[in-house]
Formats: C-alpha cells, structure tokens, sequence
C-alpha cells in the first residue's frame, strides 16, 4: 500500500440522524424477547464441538504438540463465542428468567477467565458512560484528548504511548486483564460484597479446575494446551472490544453534550464480518444496536439491523479496514475524530 493512500485525507464522518426515543424504542421492540429454544439451540452447537476439541486437543498432546497447534485455534474462537453468550446473560437478555442468565452466566465465567457478577455491573457502567468524556475509566479503553495529553509530562507522556502500543494493547494488555485484573476483587468489600463473591468463587473454580487437568493428564495440558486458547480467545475478544469503540469517527462529548442514542448510533461501529465470523463473535458486530438497546439478544440483532434502515447509517468497519483502527489513540476534539501520534503537530 502506497504512502499516498496510508496518508489520504478521511472521508468526513456521516451525519446520521437519531431517531426520536419512541421510534428507536418501537423499532427493537420486536427484537427483545429472548427465545429459550434459540438459547439452548446456541448454546449446544457451541459447548458441546468446544468440549469436543477441548478433549481432543488435550488427549492429543499426549502424542504430539501439533495437537495443540491445530486446535487451540479453533477452541480459542468457539471460546470467545461463548463468552458472547456471558455478555448476553449479564444483560438478561440470552434467557428469559434471571436465574438462567446468572446460572449460565457464572458457570461460563469459569471457562472465560471472567467473573459475572464483578464484570457485569462494570460492563453495565460502560454501557451508560461509552463516549462520554467527563465518565471514562470504568470499563473503557482508556482514552486521551490531544488537549490532555499535551499537557502530560514526558514520562506520562511515554506510558501512554506504551500503554497504546499495538504490542502492548493487544499482547500483554489481554493476560492482564483476564489474568490478573479479573482474579482482583474491586472496591470495598463490605459494599461490594457480591462482587468480591463473584471473584472468590470464579477464582477458586479455575483453580480446581486447572488443578483436576495437571493432576490427570499432567502439567504439558495447561501450558500446551489451556493457556494457547484462553490466551488467544483473549486477545480475539480485547481487540472485538477495542475496534467497536476506538475508530476514527467515534463519538465523544463532554457530560453536557452526551447523547445517550448518538453515543449508541454513532460511537458504536457496525464491524461488518463475514458470515462466519459474525456466528463465531456472537454477532457482536452489530454493536451500535447492542448499544442502543442492550436487552436484544445476540440471535436477534442481524433482524433488527435488517429491518430498520434508520439503523443501517451507523460507522461500518470491515475486517481489512478495522486493522487502521490500532493506530488511533487520542481524541482531537477539534476535527472531532480519533487520531494517531503521528498525526500530532
């Protein structure tokens, strides 16, 4: 690719217009009643192949590594869908009864690295504050304004640099959230009581659990096999996260200007996947959707997407045009965009 093309001036960003909240609420109204047969039907094709290659893998070690270099791929994204399936029962939206959500939900966290009730209530922050400016810090990236960083010092300067580094958000970024930031209790323990029981008793699951695999097939499953597919499925999910946020012409407001539908509409990308992929991530591409109404279960967003051309304007990304998106790491408020370092004047 030419530097012409690496360097052309952006398309300016598409004005979409919000529908009016009773619209918007008319149209996902269809969309927001789960289906337990549509439930159970997702959760069956994606479990049971994933503890397939799971044992495969697992058993294969025992003759030859490439067992695991075959398969862990495959185990890694079945693996990311399932955690779609934790971030729809956080939201009560994958069933019907909350009891199905939390049973679900809980038990997969185990799987995922991930403890329900501490990342659901953190989640749910980030779904009341995305692209509000004077509200970051729970459950973000984080992300500066150019006026913020210029301010800095040298040396913060140099560890936001770092901490935005393609290498850093998307390799060492991913084992520190899943695993070590997730195995932390947040807050006071008195106030956040079930928080901390959600990290004691995720914690304590993963350890039997990792424990049971070394003790029956030896110590070569956790580091030839768990640790490549939870790693990876990591790192796939981090960045899933990071492009439907963090492109170009994203929305970000001071508190006064914040738009709870334009932040949805606007500062939420339509990751336009291929099929495959779109089944493999839990639909999740359709995260302006996700945004503007998160009770609509995963199995319903492409139909709601369909269905309503006054959804259809939000900021689309394909695969090939998401991977600019590692670059971008200050918000100028002036152009009203995203912008890399090397952008800085």
């Amino acid at each position: 690719m030419t530097d012409a093309v690496l360097h052309a001036e952006p398309a300016a960003a598409p004005e979409i217009a919000a529908p009016p909240e009773a619209n918007w609420r008319a149209m996902v109204a269809p969309y927001v009643k789960p289906s337990t047969w549509r439930a159970l039907t997702q959760l069956a094709t994606t479990m049971l192949p994933f503890l397939a290659v799971t044992a495969a893998m697992l058993t294969g070690l025992r003759y030859h590594i490439w067992a695991a270099a075959l398969l862990s791929p495959i185990g890694a994204v079945l693996l990311v869908r399932l955690f779609m399936f934790q971030h729809d029962c956080g939201h009560g939206s994958f069933f019907a009864p909350r009891w199905a959500n939390h049973a679900l939900g809980s038990v997969l966290g185990v799987l995922t690295l991930t403890p329900y009730i501490a990342w659901r209530n953190e989640h749910a922050v980030h779904h009341a504050t995305t692209g509000n400016l004077d509200r970051r810090g729970i459950g973000d990236v984080t992300t500066l304004t150019l006026a913020e960083y210029r301010a800095l010092s040298w040396l913060r300067r140099l560890g936001y640099r770092l901490y935005r580094h393609p290498l850093v958000m998307f390799g060492l970024g991913p084992v520190w959230i899943f695993f070590i930031i997730n195995r932390i209790p947040p807050g006071n323990p008195k106030r956040q009581w079930r928080e901390w029981l959600s990290v004691g008793v995720t914690n304590a699951a993963i350890l039997a659990m990792v424990a049971a695999l070394i003790l029956t097939m030896g110590p070569a499953t956790i580091w030839l096999g768990w640790l490549p597919v939870t790693m990876l499925g990591a790192t796939i999910g981090v960045w899933l996260f990071y492009v439907q946020h963090q492109f170009e012409t994203a929305y970000w407001e001071p508190r006064e200007n914040w738009d709870f539908q334009t932040a949805a509409l606007r500062g939420a990308s339509f990751y336009d996947l291929p099929p495959v992929l779109h089944w493999l991530t839990g639909n999740i591409g359709f995260h302006h959707i996700h945004h503007l109404s998160s009770k609509i279960p995963n199995y319903r967003l492409r139909a709601c997407h369909e269905a309503n051309p006054a959804l259809q304007a939000a900021p689309r990304l394909t695969l090939w045009r998401s991977l600019k998106c590692a670059r971008l790491a200050l918000w100028d408020a002036e152009t009203q965009r995203l912008i890399s370092f090397r952008k800085i004047k």
